[in-house]
């Protein structure tokens, strides 16, 4: 086993199979961090049915992933620099392990027989504090700050405390319309933070789970005596008693341990495989060598005992729950863009409220000082805030995103935080894992090769029967022997319920690997035999370091030696003789193997022509999309073994000695996990939205490449798909870093294939990641370790991608979390399920759906703001700037503002969240995260420059027409500043106003029921894009708000009450259908403007189209 270091870590091979090449891992780059909400991590598991996260699931993503920062401090001997790395680099710094167990008892000052005596107890709970975890910092001030003055509350609050002040003490007298409009101001300021607390709502409860973790009480050696102590109370220097079931209080550095002691750390690593205990270190890194004991991991064999290293938050249990509550930094792509709608909002905003205070000061405070006085200013201000600010926006936005998880929820995809919704939509590339993801999980065997000779499973049952009959050359053994190590070297068990029914339908308990060659070993004949004969004596799990998976036997009944060994060597096997059997990587096992099998049973001499045909045919269904597995034993005196099985570290050490040689091979067996049937058809309809599908698996890269044609992923020959030396290390004119955008998806001409190991990826400059990205669109990574599935996702993110990362096992947590959307199967492992942002709860086919929801969703939002602003913004700025530079009477009085954004348009824009996505959404390349704004200067064209051009000469022509019929000429009011006209009192001009105000009112509200009509669609005609009668199409949520709309307005204009303090009026009712006939025309206008962008979509129109 050689150094510490190198004994019984977990590593990945990076030894190139194919190429023979064996290259040293690189330090992988900067440590985590991901634009999340805060609220994902809070979200638990499907699998859960606790009200908290089940650590268990929490816990390992963040383990895994300083476990690696680890070796990468280790590696380069230098400071982490990203926050994500702080527990890594204390933990780098950490020696209890390496240390000699009496330095360790030396410097904590304590005794193994005589442990702590009570006054050093006191000053050391006095120094270090109680052994329990804090709980996360909660910035509720922050938190709560954020949620009334991010967007435009800030805006809201300022303006209603303005128009208070305008109200009083600087009204003379103080008007009740400036109070009206204060409160109904402060009000929306409220019930905007209610749904940004809506929103964001979350709180972490891991803390609460992992005190559950901790034991109570614990024994442990004071004064020289056993007690037991609280838990909370241990404190480092403790000498603490283990033993089976106990699980540990704190960590602790083992200075004795009983041979069959064995740690149980599934809690952090998520392996289920219980590690032995030992007292000297197996591994340079602290959290993964065996002769530390880990808080919250418990004792599943044996005896320790053990000192106390750290308490409370110095444990890696506490590091890590500090780490896992920690609030992601950084925003989805979704909040950019509302916040970028924003700061141009506010800038317009403040653009002209600068200009309306100039004109005041430069002009009217001097020309006309009774025009408008100081409190009339503050409102006109506030005004053009109320007017650009689409208040309804953010209970739109909320709405619109609980309505798009709770559809995908309905195709079986479960958003864990609503911000996350519509980052798919913008997703480039997917990476997405083979097994269990794009394949069944279904394994089973169908070839195996024995003496040489290739044989279907059907086809070795048959020979095996037919041989035996007729006592034919394979009559002796050689079958059987396959079947023994296919059925003894195996984790899988039967369940006992299912027995009597036939193999293919009983149930294994097992991985899916195992469970296919036990139905293999059972089809050849009862596995039941061979367990009676043989007797497990040592069992070493297969890992990722080894690739293989070794169980030593001893035999019970003399039956198993004809059974599982050849004549010549059953002959001369000893009572306390040993059989270790193994199975694995054919290409780690094949030159340990010296011997094989032949036909009639004999081990013969592994010659190198054998080999090779062996190494052909292992290729040959590699290539196919096969996993091999290569099945050996080796017959082992009792006097090679120094060691018991009992003492399982030193016997693991003497085995794994003996596997490394000397072995022979019993045969070949080629499994095969079929691709989902659903999934070529996805890979196809993914590649039309212009998103790239990548597969990133640790399997051989002749079975990834097989698999990946059968999905689809790639299409071209085996003689166009490249590999590594395809990618140039010099940079080309043609492609430099930063020439590739997320918009090449789209080239139809961007279709090469290129398959890389994970031992390329270590020797890929930033030149050569360029080109991958850049010239590939199918792309597998071969034999990828964790480590190097972060790289990838790191280094698509550096290049503009927005990324998706898909798997369902353990080792994909930490790059599901790193990705900007990580996708979980349901039916994968709760870490993978707590890692991702989105669970798949059937199928991987409903990614297509989560797509297409997510694009959807960005559409709806761009709708919602296209129909919010020219009535919510637009047509409410003018009445102010006219009132303010022309003299004219403002047209649309503050309060009847705020009652269009947040009661007449709200639900109507809310409504827009339930469209139905348009025939294109899915050939559409992917959008351009910066580039692609969910506003920007089309959607202001739009809005401002079309949509909103019209409603507001129309409802100006409508207002000033009544005024007109009431008899007040418009040229009696333009540079009026306050002039009565002749033959007409203040009053009755005040009143006519009212009028003319709320049939400006009307006039917006009406006209916006048709042009809600038009922004259901961007490009497709009312006619293709009905909202009834089509069940692609339609959205009866419409018809409810426009009705809604209607009652608010009759709700504000004809009650008296309201109508005295607000200042509204009863509208005539021909005021309520000729705006009918503008809305109209503003719909079939903008079925014009569709009808050309679909007709000429090269030419200017097209170009323009929001």
């Amino acid at each position: 086993m050689g150094e510490p270091g190198d004994k019984s870590r977990i590593r990945w091979q990076d030894n190139d199979v194919e190429t023979g090449r064996s290259t040293s891992r690189p330090a992988q780059g900067p440590g985590l961090e991901r634009a999340r909400s805060h609220g994902s991590m809070s979200i638990r598991s499907i699998h859960s049915n606790t009200g908290g996260i089940d650590p268990s699931a929490a816990l390992p993503i963040q383990y895994r992933t300083i476990s690696i920062d680890i070796d990468d401090y280790n590696r380069k001997a230098e400071v982490a620099k990203k926050a994500s790395k702080a527990a890594a680099t204390d933990l780098a710094d950490l020696e209890w392990h390496t240390l000699p167990v009496s330095d360790v008892i030396k410097r904590w000052t304590t005794s193994i027989d005589q442990g702590l005596s009570q006054d050093q107890i006191k000053r050391r709970i006095t120094e270090h504090g109680k052994n329990t975890p804090s709980p996360p910092e909660t910035h509720h001030f922050q938190q709560i700050m954020g949620y009334f003055f991010k967007g435009f509350g800030s805006v809201l609050l300022v303006g209603s405390i303005l128009v208070f002040v305008a109200w009083k003490p600087l009204g003379q007298p103080p008007a009740q319309a400036n109070l009206a409009l204060a409160i109904v101001l402060l009000a929306v300021f409220f019930i905007q933070a209610a749904f940004n607390m809506w929103q964001d709502w979350s709180s972490s409860r891991v803390m609460a789970s992992i005190k559950n973790m901790i034991p109570e009480e614990c024994l442990v050696i004071r004064d020289g005596v056993q007690v037991s102590a609280m838990a909370a109370d241990i404190v480092p220097g403790d000498v603490l008693l283990v033993k089976a079931g106990n699980k540990l209080p704190a960590d602790v550095r083992f200075v004795q341990v009983s041979s069959d002691a064995k740690f149980d750390r599934s809690i952090l690593t998520g392996e289920s495989v219980p590690l032995a205990a030992t007292v000297d270190a197996t591994d340079k890194n602290y959290l993964e060598t065996k002769n530390i004991g880990l808080q919250g991991t418990h004792c599943s064999f044996g005896t320790c005992t053990g000192v106390v290293v750290a308490t409370g938050n110095r444990t890696v249990f506490g590091r890590i729950a500090k780490l896992t509550n920690e609030p992601k930094k950084g925003m989805t792509p979704l909040e950019r863009e509302v916040l970028n709608f924003v700061y141009v909002i506010c800038s317009i905003m403040l653009v002209m409220i600068i200009v309306v205070v100039v004109l005041w000061a430069a002009w009217l405070r001097t020309t006309y000082p009774d025009w408008i006085s100081v409190p009339n200013l503050i409102v006109a201000c506030v005004s053009v805030a109320v007017a650009f600010i689409p208040e309804g926006l953010p209970v739109a936005l909320t709405a619109s995103l609980t309505i798009s998880a709770n559809m995908m929820r309905k195709n079986k995809v479960l958003c864990k935080s609503l911000k996350t919704v519509e980052t798919l939509g913008s997703v480039s590339v997917i990476c997405s894992d083979k097994t269990g993801t794009l394949t069944e999980n279904k394994m089973v065997v169908t070839d195996c090769a024995l003496g040489g000779k290739e044989m279907t499973v059907d086809g070795i049952r048959d020979v095996a029967i037919a041989e035996r009959l007729t006592n034919g050359d394979m009559a002796s053994n050689s079958i059987d022997q396959l079947r023994s190590v296919a059925g003894l070297c195996n984790a899988g068990e039967f369940d006992a319920a299912t027995r009597s029914l036939p193999i293919s339908e009983r149930k294994i308990h097992g991985d899916a690997t195992d469970q296919a060659i036990l139905r293999f070993a059972e089809g050849l004949g009862p596995v039941s035999e061979l367990k009676r004969c043989w007797a497990t004596k040592f069992n070493l799990a297969f890992n990722s370091k080894n690739k293989f998976m070794i169980r030593v036997l001893g035999y019970t009944h003399p039956d198993g030696l004809s059974l599982a060994l050849p004549n010549g060597t059953a002959s001369i096997f000893e009572p306390g003789d040993m059989l270790l059997t193994i199975k694995g990587a054919p290409e780690i096992l094949m030159d340990r193997c010296t011997n094989f099998t032949g036909s009639s049973g004999v081990a013969l001499t592994l010659t190198p022509e054998v080999r090779e045909k062996f190494n052909r045919i292992k290729n040959d269904w590699s290539a196919q999309g096969r996993r091999v597995l290569l099945l050996a034993h080796k017959a082992v005196s009792r006097r090679s073994f120094k060691s018991s099985p009992s003492s399982s570290a030193a016997f693991e050490v003497e085995t794994l000695e003996q596997a490394k040689s000397g072995l022979t091979l019993v045969g070949l067996v080629a499994i095969v996990d079929p691709p989902r049937p659903e999934i070529s058809e996805v890979v196809k309809i993914l590649r039309t939205a212009g998103i790239r599908m990548f597969m990133v698996t640790g399997d051989f890269a002749l079975t990834a490449q097989a698999i990946a044609r059968e999905c689809g992923i790639i299409t071209n020959p085996d003689s166009a798909v490249a590999n590594v030396t395809a990618l140039s290390r010099e940079p080309t004119e043609t492609k430099r870093k930063g020439d590739h955008t997320p918009s090449d998806e789209g080239d139809e001409d961007l279709s090469k294939s290129i398959v890389l190991t994970g031992p390329d990826l270590i020797t890929l400059n930033s030149t050569q990641w360029d080109t991958l990205v850049s010239s590939y669109n199918e792309v597998v990574f071969a034999r990828t370790t964790p480590e190097q599935k972060l790289r990838i996702v790191r280094e698509l993110q550096d290049r503009g991608h927005v990324v998706g990362m898909t798997g369902d096992g353990v080792n994909d947590a930490p790059a599901l979390r790193a990705a900007d959307i990580g996708i979980a199967i349901g039916g994968g492992s709760d870490i993978a399920i707590e890692a991702a942002d989105m669970v798949l709860l059937e199928s991987f086919s409903s990614v297509v759906e989560a797509v297409r929801f997510g694009r959807v969703l960005f559409d709806n939002l761009k709708k919602t703001i296209a129909y919010l602003l020219p009535a919510g913004s637009f047509a409410e700025f003018w009445p102010i700037m006219t009132n303010v530079a022309f003299g004219l009477p403002q047209i649309l009085s503050s309060f009847l503002m705020i009652i269009i954004c947040c009661f007449t348009d709200c639900l109507a824009a809310t409504a827009l969240a339930y469209e139905a996505p348009e025939a294109d959404v899915l050939k559409r390349p992917p959008r351009r995260v910066g580039v692609d704004r969910l506003v920007d200067w089309r959607l202001i064209v739009q809005s401002y420059g079309f949509v909103g051009v019209i409603e507001t000469v129309v409802a100006f022509a409508m207002a000033y027409w009544f005024l007109e019929r009431k008899g007040i000429n418009f040229g009696d009011l333009w540079f009026g500043f306050g002039r009565v006209p002749e033959g007409m009192t203040g009053e009755e001009v005040v009143g006519r106003l009212n009028e003319a105000s709320s049939v400006y009112f009307v006039t917006l509200v009406v006209v916006q029921w048709f042009n809600l009509l038009a922004v259901r669609t961007r490009r497709l005609s009312i006619f293709q894009h009905p909202p009834l009668f089509n069940k692609d199409t339609r959205n009866y949520y419409l018809f409810p708000a426009v009705l809604f709309s209607l009652v608010m307005a009759f709700f504000w204009l004809y009650i008296p009450t309201l109508q005295s303090v607000l200042g509204t009026a009863e509208v005539p009712v021909e005021y309520w259908f000729l705006p009918m006939c503008f809305g109209l025309g503003i719909l079939l206008l903008d079925e014009g403007r569709k009808w050309m962008v679909r007709r000429y979509p090269a030419g200017l129109w097209a170009r323009v189209a929001w």
